[in-house]
Parts: structure tokens; sequence; C-alpha cells
């Protein structure tokens, strides 16, 4: 597969704070990619940079010059070179939706398609396919003033992809809708991508991007911690699996301190059930439920679970944590 994006060990620098790292990545034609990070880790500041609007202190940030609406022979072209170019590359859609309030639905996409000049025959069938894409044909007289908060950031990222971008940029696209426009958002973005379409998406949400993503980055306190598929960082960096139970009255020290199997690494209790860490699940179960059965306590329920990137993400976390403490020791001394 095709990278359309490299960033080149780039650092951004805010003030005295150092924002972004070294960061080194590469994103594939055609993926989705997931910026996976909590507040403050620097996910925005990262895609202010890869589509140039913002400038590192170090490094650079390079797109496939084929790709660009004037053919580059360059194989690489910087994003900040070229600018116009660039820009006609990209769509963003930020987390808080720029829009018009006082215009109509149409009249937005009207003016977003403007900026970049799109000839009128164009601009009318472009309109036309995002307005059936985005569900939105039914209120496309309608103000943004009166739009849900899901059509507005649905009506955002169309804005985002009226001038038929190569890469959309997308940062916390479902940020602070419920669970059914969270999902109708994910598969709006699942049909852009089947159109070919490169997606990036910054969130903080591991659980929910997880089955939509390709690759992750981790992004923990402006360094770039792991890339991979989640199937493969899981695998990397969790030995263990799961198994919850719940049982009543819930005497869980009493049930722990009966589980004797050797394939246990470790067991804990939440106070609402009992977590067993093990790489054979299936063989200490049979251990779990005779040690409940002793205690007389009844089952509530029983799962077993594997590692999930919230897993993968905190065990990172921890570790550049570790690492940076030491080196602000190492520095003292």
């Amino acid at each position: 597969m095709k990278t359309i994006i490299k960033v080149d060990k780039i650092v951004k620098v805010f003030g005295n704070t150092v924002v972004l790292y070294d960061i080194d990545l590469e994103i594939k034609v055609g993926e989705i990619f997931g910026v996976i990070g909590s507040s403050g880790a620097g996910k925005t500041t990262l895609l202010n940079a890869l589509i140039g609007f913002i400038r590192p202190e170090k490094g650079d940030v390079l797109f496939r010059g084929e790709y660009l609406k004037s053919h580059s022979h360059e194989l690489f072209t910087s994003v900040y070179k070229r600018t116009l170019d660039i820009k006609k590359a990209f769509g963003f859609a930020s987390q808080h939706p720029s829009l018009y309030p006082n215009l109509t639905v149409e009249e937005n996409l009207d003016y977003f398609a403007s900026l970049y000049g799109i000839p009128k025959g164009r601009k009318k069938r472009n309109m036309k396919l995002l307005l059936d894409l985005m569900d939105l044909t039914h209120a496309r007289k309608r103000l943004v003033s009166k739009l849900s908060g899901g059509m507005q950031r649905r009506l955002d990222i169309a804005c985002a992809l009226i001038h038929d971008p190569k890469v959309l940029i997308l940062d916390e696209p479902t940020a602070d809708l419920d669970p059914y426009l969270r999902n109708h958002i994910y598969k709006l973005i699942k049909k852009i991508s089947r159109k070919g379409t490169t997606i990036i998406i910054a969130s903080h949400n591991l659980t929910e991007v997880e089955q939509l993503v390709d690759r992750i980055g981790i992004l923990n306190k402006g360094k770039l911690l792991r890339v991979g598929t989640p199937n493969e960082l899981k695998r990397k960096l969790l030995k263990f699996e799961q198994i919850r139970i719940q049982t009543f009255p819930g005497k869980y020290e009493t049930i722990s301190r009966k589980i004797k199997s050797s394939m246990v690494e470790r067991i804990e209790n939440t106070g609402s059930e009992l977590v067993i860490y093990t790489m054979s699940p299936e063989k200490v179960i049979h251990d779990v439920l005779h040690a409940i059965e002793e205690c007389k306590e009844k089952l509530i329920d029983l799962k077993t679970l594997k590692g999930t990137l919230d897993d993968v993400f905190i065990k990172l976390a921890a570790q550049n944590i570790t690492r940076m403490r030491k080196q602000v020791i190492k520095k003292k001394g």
C-alpha cells in the first residue's frame, strides 16, 4: 500500500513547552488511521501540522506528489510548499463545527465550495451527493442554527468533503454526541472510506475507535509511543485475558484465597466484581467455579475478556511517565 503522508521527526514547541517530540509516522493511501490520546496529548497540534496549518521547529511533513490537484513530478512534497495545492488535497473537520448558523445547509455547502473555486456543474453534483450521503437532503433549506448537534456534525464533514479531498481529517468527530449519533457518524466514516478517501481521526475514546480504524498511533505527552493495528498492539503488549465474576453475597476476598491455580497471574477485587488475570482462562475457570462453590456463593455473572485498547494505552502511558521521571532524575543528578 502506498504512503500518502510522511511525518519526518517533527518537533513542535509552544513557549517553553515541547508539544510534539520527534514524531515519525507514515499514513497509507485509503486507510482509516486513528491518532489516540488523552486531552493535552498533542493530537490537535499533530493534525494541524499534517495539513500545514502550523510549522514545526524541526522536521517536516511530506505529501505524495501524485495526489496533488496539479500533478507534481516530485515523489513527495513538503506541506509547507505549494500550500494552495496542499490545502485542496485535505479536508478538515474540527471538534467544534465551523459553520455559519444564519445560513441554510445548502448555503453553507455552497460557500465552502466557493472557497475552492469549484465550477458550477461540479459544485451542484458534489452538493447533491454529499446531502444524500450525510442524510441531509430533507434539511437542505433549514438554517444551521435549527439543526441538532448530530446534523451539524454531519454537515461539517460534508463541507470538509465538498472539494473531493484525498485526505479527510476529523478531530474528535463524535465528541458530545449520544451513542446513537456516534454510531451514525462511524457508519458515515466507513462509507467515505469505501470511496477511497484516506481518513485520519483524532480521538480519546479508544474502545469505540477500535472497531473503526485500520491502524492507530498512540500519543502520550507529545510522544508517539506505538503504531499498529489494534490487534497487533494488543497481541504485543497484553499477555493476559480476564475472567470477570459477580457473585452473591460477594465475599470476593474469601473467593480469592480459595483460587489456587498456578496459571493465575493476579486477582483484583473491584468491590463489585472479581477480576482474574490469566493466559489460560479456559483452564482457570474450573478452579474459579470450584472456589465459588466452596464459599457457598451464588454465581450472578461470569465472562472472559481479551485486553482492550484502553489496557494498551494505560500500559504505554504508565511506561512513558516512568521513563520521563527517570530522565528528570538523571538530569538533576
